[in-house]
Order: structure tokens, then C-alpha cells, then sequence
């Protein structure tokens, strides 16, 4: 059996980790609906900002989620992707 402690004291929520894969695993949460319901506005800001912390595969899978979205989609994703950018 797989027991594991954890430190609540010192845990990030993965929203706020800076980090390229985590972000990009968020991006896919969203983008298959495995974190719920599919939501490719938060799938592409999700992405936008692993791309902007230097993972490549995002980019593609931005683009991807970006061909199923409309023009106020995408304006959306991106102006909550500068908000989060400005927040951390």
C-alpha cells in the first residue's frame, strides 16, 4: 500500500507553481476536460503560459486549442494569461 506524507505548510497549489510542466499539465487538463468540464479558454492560457516559460510543445498544443476558439476566446485566454503573469 503507497503512503505518503504531505506538508500543507510548504504546498503550492499547482495554479500558482511557475513551472513549465506543471502549467503545460494544467493546459491539458483543460483541453481533454480531465479537470472537468472542457474549458479551451483556460486550456490556452494554460498553454500560453507554459510557452512563455519555455516549454515548445506548448506552443503546437496553443495552436491546436486556438482553431477551436473564437477571436473573443482567444482575447479572453490572453488577457487571463497577463493576469497571471502580473499576479506572479
Amino acid at each position: 500500500m503507497f503512503q505518503c506524507v504531505i506538508d500543507f505548510n510548504t504546498a503550492v497549489a499547482l495554479e500558482a507553481s511557475d513551472s513549465p510542466d506543471a502549467l503545460f499539465e494544467l493546459g491539458m487538463l483543460y483541453s481533454s476536460g480531465r479537470a472537468g468540464a472542457l474549458d479551451l479558454v483556460s486550456a490556452h492560457k494554460w498553454f500560453n503560459l507554459a510557452a512563455l516559460k519555455g516549454r515548445s510543445d506548448a506552443i503546437s498544443m496553443r495552436r491546436e486549442v486556438a482553431e477551436m476558439m473564437s477571436d473573443v476566446e482567444i482575447a479572453m485566454a490572453q488577457r487571463e494569461a497577463r493576469a497571471w503573469v502580473a499576479a506572479h
